[in-house]
């Protein structure tokens, strides 16, 4: 390969990812003959000598303080063969300015594989991942067969932050202390629609925009009912009718997104409708949760 270096990104996290390990080549979505874009190495790391202890000591007596069970690491190595950078100079400077949006780029194209094979072994538990769920992270490069083992030329660890600050925001919005207790407390039920939303915007931020729209029309129509028929008192109720009559609005346009996301890849404009509904329908759901703590 001459002088050609590969950039990656490597996470690990506290359990095992799911694929076997191994090497998992990459191509662009609906491209099968194109070239490769990356390669994902899985690797399993861990205490398996302990693991094998405690399964020789199960039906004992339990101590009442107990070391913590040793866990087993998942570690992913996203190497991205589709630009390769053409010397070391050139894979020091990139990677002198990589940072958070290279690590959310790799960890896209993991999601990718993780979704990949939750579908095919039809295992609704597998779950994707995000910045903050790693133990670590990092960003390098090195040559080809170097970071297929799990080696580099130079790296450096970065500090996951846990996405964008929109999503931390939504997170502590929609889940701030006093609601939580409230809903394990069960003085106060969820709405469904507050789940059905964070599917479609799941969906929407791994690039599935045909399933962010069939999803995103349920939980639409899931949250106008909810919503209306718990109207949030005093003066914050014109503020929730204002948003209701809005999102009705876009009910056409989402169920005509949806209907094309049956057949096919939806168009630019469908796209934009149902990320904008989508944060519409957030933006309402934000509202009508915090008028009752505000």
């Amino acid at each position: 390969m001459g002088g050609t270096m590969f950039s990656f990104v490597q996470v690990e996290f506290p359990w095992q990812l799911g694929p076997p390990d191994g090497r998992y080549l990459l191509r662009a979505p609906g491209d099968p003959n194109g070239s490769p874009s990356h390669v994902i190495v899985v690797s399993t790391l861990g205490a398996p000598e302990r693991r094998r202890l405690a399964s020789l000591r199960r039906g004992r007596d339990v101590d009442p303080q107990p070391e913590p069970t040793p866990v087993t690491t998942g570690r992913a190595t996203i190497i991205d063969v589709g630009s390769p950078l053409a010397d070391e100079p050139a894979a020091r400077a990139w990677l002198s300015a990589a940072g958070e949006d290279d690590l959310l780029a790799g960890l896209a194209v993991l999601n990718r594989a993780l979704h990949a094979f939750r579908l095919v072994t039809a295992d609704p538990y597998a779950p994707p991942v995000g910045p903050r769920h790693a133990l670590v992270a990092r960003l390098g490069f090195g040559a080809g067969e170097e970071v297929a083992d799990g080696l580099w030329t130079a790296a450096r660890e970065v500090a996951p932050t846990g996405g964008p600050r929109r999503r931390r925001a939504r997170r502590r919005a929609l889940a701030p202390q006093a609601r939580l207790a409230a809903v394990l407390g069960a003085r106060e039920a969820p709405l469904v629609s507050e789940e059905l939303t964070l599917r479609a915007r799941l969906d929407l931020d791994h690039g599935r925009a045909r399933e962010a729209a069939l999803q995103l029309l349920v939980a639409l129509d899931a949250a106008l009912a909810e919503l209306a028929a718990r109207p949030p008192a005093g003066e914050h109720a014109a503020d929730l009718a204002e948003r209701l009559a809005e999102l009705r609005s876009r009910r056409e346009a989402v169920g005509a997104a949806a209907q094309a996301a049956l057949a096919g890849p939806l168009d630019a404009d469908q796209l934009a409708s149902v990320s904008l509904t989508l944060a519409r329908v957030e933006a309402a759901l934000r509202a009508r949760a915090s008028a009752d703590y505000a």
